[in-house]
């Protein structure tokens, strides 16, 4: 896989080229139509109601775009069960993770050494790209979990680091969700379901077991080596910065990187890096360096690099304004809503319980579109 395209052309042209027919037929498997735009969903470059306001242009009918929609859904429900829990989204939110025999990461999936070819394969490409399959990260986050069975939490926050659509929500609450901490079982996959969706013959692996053995296994000897999560995100050294005190000042973030933010207005803008965020939160130099180049799209933007406050210190509060997200609750000035696929808010236990009340409004929506 090539490395992602950062202007705004080329992100424009992907929401173009989507396929909603073929995306449900084949996003589980390794070269499925999946669409590549997690990526700028994550950072804020653009939202799930604009890939939505594209669906309703290409005249399908609902049930040939339900899948893509649903999906869209998810990344709006890991963001409202965010906003409700807050920090609580690092501890488990609905049962205890159990057996846990670590709190570190298992050394053979931080080495790419798991002895499946194509789990081995895809950790390289992480690496390599920022890239990983969603149905291979499910894979990842079962072998730690319920094979080496490590506490999800410190390879929830490696992947993170590693992906460009690494999204704090997304990501920790899917892992949750395949260690049974945030749904009702475990998920698995044997060496069948890897040879099936991932086009390989592999045979004889620690995976290749039925489903009712995996509650027996023994940890593989190669998983017993476990090494802590380290990584420290470089950031951008002081620059030169030209701030005026009293002028409208819109603050963009990681997660907030929106071109089209009060295009055209006479306003100040800035890409706040704080470097709190970043220890508690590390990314690798790939996926920062991803930001910043989409940062590129947004004319006159000036980075700087320290903490709100400091920030607060040359700007007067009362212009500064920020699209809300529950990684800038310590910010002052005025709030604004980010773009939803609908108007439903709050916390739901389960996604179908979030999905069954926004799916009447949003098919509603989709018909109208026809």
């Amino acid at each position: 896989m090539h490395s992602l395209p950062t202007d705004l052309a080329s992100i424009e042209s992907r929401i173009r080229a989507i396929d909603p027919v073929s995306y449900a037929a084949s996003r589980n498997y390794k070269d499925g139509a999946v669409t590549r735009l997690s990526p700028y969903i994550s950072r804020g470059v653009i939202s799930t109601k604009q890939v939505f306001e594209h669906i309703k242009t290409l005249g399908l009918p609902w049930y040939k775009v339900e899948k893509l929609v649903q999906e869209l859904a998810w990344r709006d429900y890991w963001q409202q069960v965010w906003i409700a829990k807050g920090e609580e989204i690092e501890l488990d939110l609905k049962n205890p993770q159990a057996p846990i025999s670590n709190y570190q990461i298992p050394a053979a999936i931080v080495h790419a050494e798991t002895g499946i070819e194509e789990v081995d394969n895809a950790i390289k490409e992480l690496y390599e790209t920022g890239y990983m399959h969603n149905h291979m990260r499910m894979y990842v986050a079962s072998i730690c979990c319920n094979v080496a069975n490590s506490h999800w939490l410190q390879p929830a926050r490696w992947l993170y680091s590693h992906l460009l659509d690494g999204d704090l929500a997304s990501n920790h609450l899917s892992w949750q969700w395949v260690a049974g901490a945030f749904s009702s079982k475990k998920y698995y996959a044997n060496q069948w379901n890897i040879n099936t969706y991932f086009k390989s013959d592999q045979k004889g692996t620690f995976l290749d077991v039925k489903y009712e053995e995996f509650e027996h296994l023994e940890i593989p000897s190669n998983f017993l080596d476990t090494v802590p999560f380290q990584l420290e995100t470089v950031l951008p050294s002081h620059l030169q910065l030209d701030f005026k005190r009293d002028k409208k000042t819109l603050i963009y973030n990681y997660y907030n990187l929106d071109p089209h933010w009060y295009q055209g207005e006479d306003v100040q803008r800035i890409f706040l890096l704080e470097p709190s965020f970043f220890r508690k939160n590390p990314v690798s130099q790939k996926c920062l360096d991803f930001a910043l180049d989409l940062s590129v799209n947004i004319q006159g933007i000036q980075i700087f690099v320290g903490e709100f406050q400091e920030l607060a210190k040359q700007i007067n509060t009362e212009n500064i304004i920020y699209k809300e997200h529950p990684t800038n609750a310590h910010y002052q000035g005025h709030a604004e809503s980010r773009h939803w696929l609908s108007s439903v808010k709050g916390y739901y236990p389960s996604f179908f319980a979030f999905w069954k009340k926004c799916k009447k409004e949003i098919r509603y929506e989709s018909e109208k579109g026809e």
